[in-house]
């Protein structure tokens, strides 16, 4: 798993989460998965395509999904409002966006697909060449886990470089 393509994942949140939370941001229980993903709560997922081929899933704990949807909306929001999920999107498209920029600046070429929400209890289970890194982002109203599964395809960045050189 290659740290260039991820380290941007981890800064954009760390910054993304800790303003739009006001909330100082840890970041613990860091691990490699090869099992299928579990969805805990309130999960996005965007997928990568192209140089850089894979997914980001951003599940968020329901006390901080409530009051991320509060600090965007200007007004309290309720659990059950559409407003939650929609606020779990809306961070996964800030992080993302950040980060693509970034791996964009490093000249990375791939397409970035709009968040979803990731409704199923279980996703599709990473290879032996897209294992996920795990991680959880501790606030003070609650956890977000970013489970990032991507690769690089050398052979990609090779056949785009031959053609415009």
């Amino acid at each position: 798993m290659r740290m260039d393509l991820i380290q941007p994942f981890i800064n954009s949140a760390d910054a993304v989460l800790a303003q739009g939370l006001e909330s100082p941001i840890s970041i613990e229980n860091l691990s490699m998965e090869e099992e299928a993903y579990r969805r805990i709560v309130i999960a996005a997922e965007v997928c990568l395509t192209g140089e850089i081929e894979g997914r980001i899933i951003f599940d968020v704990d329901l006390g901080t999904a409530v009051q991320l949807a509060t600090r965007l909306a200007g007004v309290e929001v309720s659990e059950t409002d559409d407003l939650v999920r929609e606020a779990v999107c809306e961070l996964a498209n800030q992080i993302i966006g950040n980060s693509v920029t970034t791996l964009n600046d490093q000249g990375f070429h791939f397409h970035v697909r709009p968040p979803t929400l990731h409704t199923s209890e279980q996703g599709s289970k990473s290879s032996e060449d897209t294992e996920a890194l795990v991680m959880c982002f501790s606030t003070s109203s609650g956890n977000v886990f970013m489970n990032v599964a991507l690769r690089y395809h050398r052979r990609r960045a090779t056949e785009r470089a031959a053609v415009a050189g």
